[in-house]
C-alpha cells in the first residue's frame, strides 16, 4: 500500500495539483485555528456544540473545512471557546499597478 506522504510528494510534481493544494491553504489554516481554539478551551466537539447551541456534526464540518462559516458563526465559536475573533486583511506579496 502506498503512503499518503509518498503520493503527495509524487503529486506535487504536477502544476495542477500544486495550484489546487495552494488554493485550499487558507481553508486548512482556518480549520487548524478552529481545532486549536476548541482544544485550548478543553472542549470536545459535543461540548462546544452545546455552548454554541448547534450540532456536533456542524462543529465537525467547520473543523474539516467542509463548511465556510459566516462571521456570526465565527463570533459564536470564539465566545464559546473563550477566544477573541480577529479578522485581518494582509497585502498580497505581488506588486500592485501604481
Amino acid at each position: 500500500m502506498t503512503k499518503v506522504a509518498t503520493l503527495h510528494r509524487r503529486w506535487t510534481k504536477g502544476p495542477a495539483y500544486n495550484a489546487a493544494y495552494k488554493a485550499l491553504d487558507e481553508e486548512f489554516h482556518l480549520a487548524r485555528l478552529l481545532i486549536e481554539a476548541r482544544t485550548r478551551a478543553g472542549l470536545s466537539q459535543p461540548q462546544l456544540a452545546r455552548r454554541m447551541k448547534t450540532s456536533q456534526s456542524y462543529i465537525a464540518r467547520l473543523e474539516s473545512g467542509a463548511v465556510t462559516p459566516s462571521t456570526r458563526a465565527l463570533e459564536r465559536f470564539a465566545a464559546a471557546t473563550g477566544s477573541r475573533l480577529r479578522i485581518a486583511f494582509e497585502p498580497i506579496e505581488t506588486a500592485l499597478p501604481g
